[in-house]
């Protein structure tokens, strides 16, 4: 119930055309992305084959009716021991016994060789057999117990993959939010940029009239305009494809989002507790569990397997005629135990151990592995973070040089050329800064996504 709830709240919240915040959209994300489900799903499927494997503990109970009906000399004669109705007369008696009278037929010379007729060519008769047979596995040399323990891992493994997928998904959507607060912030910094263009251009038209500038001057800047409009054009377009991402990521419609801060900050987060939390190396480990239950699972041959059971008949020419008079019990025990096969059970054995060992040098590979990716983007973030803090010293300093050659050219000191050119190198510094902006973020979106999502 809460879940319909909360489904029919997130869907309330997407078509509103009030912004979705990032706490919020990382909710409806878990819920609502397709890829979760499908993982979801998986899991749950994964987790039933425990089940299925964990059963055969408790062995099996059918319940078998056979129905048949023969003339079969043996088949007969069997329905009727089945049956529990066999009589003398099965047996050719009725033949047999005028032989032992004081006056025997001459065919009687040899009694031995009669064939009995009733024995030998019965009336066709059917047969209702209903039985119950229960089958226990009583010792598998730990079989089950070890194909047991690989489904448990591999659940655990469809698990880990799952959280690899959500831990994707909320590196997507996180980034996918500072990615528009970027091009947010340089929108800004770009329409500044605009009015200071329109200012130019009307100071232009003021000085043409006067006398003190070129037609030339002004197409200059009315250039330089339409370069910048065509910049701030180009991030509305990728604005747009960033709203269809987000929709695409939560699986729904969305208009507006809240726009956080385009800076994100640094996780406080150790080396020990990424390497404990990453997910990289918890499937490396799980698998490792799993060839180890494999070894186990190939030991099993080894041992005997000891099984019993027990079953409960009745039979008759008719359904259930009588069941209670015909019934029939069997029970028993069966030793099964491979003495010899070529040496394919060691060699078996062998192989999964060589490939228990293979995973150990895959695990230890992982996190050598991981600690070097922690090493690289922690380095590169400290790269970035000096980069940022030089181009905003950068980006000061061009904005105030373009303010002095606007004013040099008011003055007729400069051309209009050196005021482009020098608006120019100001709008290159604002590319450069959130190009580094944006780089700075994605590399700290990438640790957190080794961590597993901790900060």
């Amino acid at each position: 119930m809460r879940k319909i709830v909360f489904t029919l709240f997130s869907v309330f919240l997407l078509n509103a055309d009030e912004p979705i915040s990032l706490d919020n959209a990382l909710k409806i994300l878990n819920s609502q992305n397709l890829e979760i489900k499908a993982a979801s799903l998986d899991v749950k499927a994964a987790k039933e084959k425990i089940g299925s494997v964990r059963g055969n503990n408790w062995g099996k109970l059918d319940f078998i009716q056979d129905v048949a009906n023969s003339d079969s000399a043996g088949n007969v004669f069997g329905f009727k021991l089945e049956s529990r109705e066999a009589t003398f007369g099965d047996f050719g008696f009725s033949e047999f016994l005028p032989c032992m009278s004081a006056t025997p037929p001459a065919s009687c010379s040899n009694p031995l060789t009669i064939s009995p007729n009733d024995l030998n060519y019965p009336d066709s008769r059917t047969l209702f057999q209903s039985k119950v047979k229960y089958e226990l596995p009583i010792f598998t040399g730990f079989q089950i117990s070890s194909y047991t323990d690989i489904m448990e891992s591999m659940a655990k493994m469809k698990t880990l993959d799952k959280d690899k997928i959500v831990n994707e998904k909320i590196y997507q959507l996180t980034k996918s939010y500072y990615d528009m607060a970027l091009l947010e912030n340089s929108i800004e910094n770009l329409k500044i940029i605009i009015k200071n263009i329109d200012k130019l251009e009307n100071m232009t038209n003021q000085m043409i009239k006067a006398g003190y500038a070129k037609k030339s001057d002004l197409l200059e800047v009315q250039a330089k305009k339409g370069n910048v409009e065509r910049l701030i054009s180009q991030m509305n377009y990728n604005e747009k494809l960033l709203y269809h991402f987000i929709g695409f990521l939560l699986n729904q419609n969305v208009k507006a989002i809240e726009i956080p801060k385009s800076s994100m900050d640094m996780p406080t987060i150790s080396d020990e507790s990424i390497l404990k939390n990453n997910l990289d190396i918890q499937r490396a480990t799980t698998g490792l569990d799993i060839r180890a239950s494999m070894v186990d699972a190939q030991q099993s041959s080894y041992y005997p397997m000891i099984g019993a059971f027990a079953e409960i008949s009745t039979a008759d020419d008719s359904f259930l005629g009588e069941a209670s008079d015909h019934k029939a019990y069997t029970v028993g025990a069966r030793l099964s135990w491979n003495i010899f096969n070529g040496g394919v059970n060691s060699s078996k054995i062998e192989e999964a151990k060589i490939e228990k060992l293979k995973t150990e040098s895959q695990v230890q590979l992982a996190r050598h592995g991981i600690k070097l990716q922690i090493a690289k983007l922690r380095t590169e973030i400290e790269t970035q973070d000096s980069e940022i803090i030089f181009l905003e010293k950068e980006l000061k300093l061009a904005n105030e040089i373009y303010k002095n050659y606007e004013g040099r050219y008011r003055e007729k000191l400069s051309s209009m050329s050196d005021v482009i050119i020098k608006q120019s190198q100001q709008i290159e510094k604002i590319l450069e800064l959130q190009m580094a902006q944006n780089k700075r973020n994605e590399r700290i979106f990438a640790l957190i996504k080794l961590a597993n999502g901790d900060k």
